[in-house]
């Protein structure tokens, strides 16, 4: 199969709510990437997150194996640093493979749920 995506994906909007309502893990409110990977070869992955009054954190490396999806919540992340909640930010994403990914997130805030879903920008 020939390979399909991209090395580099950005989602420019990212935000983590600091509270949610219904049972955990199912209903926390959260961010979540998620990457295809088509290709015969495991995928070396590193996400770097972009703020608008510090330094970025990052890289957090993860492995999305061959011919696999992998959706990775950010609220799980937490190698070098947890991702803050109630923080906007925005992450990079670059692999050593070409993915597909896709950026979601569930607002559970309200007993009314909010989920947005969109194709990241890939380059």
């Amino acid at each position: 199969m020939e390979a399909i995506g991209r090395r580099r994906w950005v989602i420019a909007e990212g935000y983590i709510p600091e509270t949610g309502t219904g049972p955990e893990p199912q209903m926390t409110s959260h961010e979540t990437v998620c990457l295809l990977n088509a290709s015969p070869e495991d995928a070396a992955v590193e996400i770097t997150l972009y703020f608008a009054d510090r330094a970025p954190a990052g890289p957090y490396r993860l492995t999305v194996p061959a011919e696999r999806t992998r959706h990775v919540r950010f609220n799980e992340l937490d190698d070098p640093e947890r991702v803050p909640r109630g923080t906007d930010y925005a992450s990079v994403i670059v692999s050593d493979r070409p993915l597909v990914a896709q950026h979601t997130r569930l607002d559970s805030r309200q007993a009314e749920n909010a989920l947005m879903t969109t194709i990241a920008y890939g380059e």
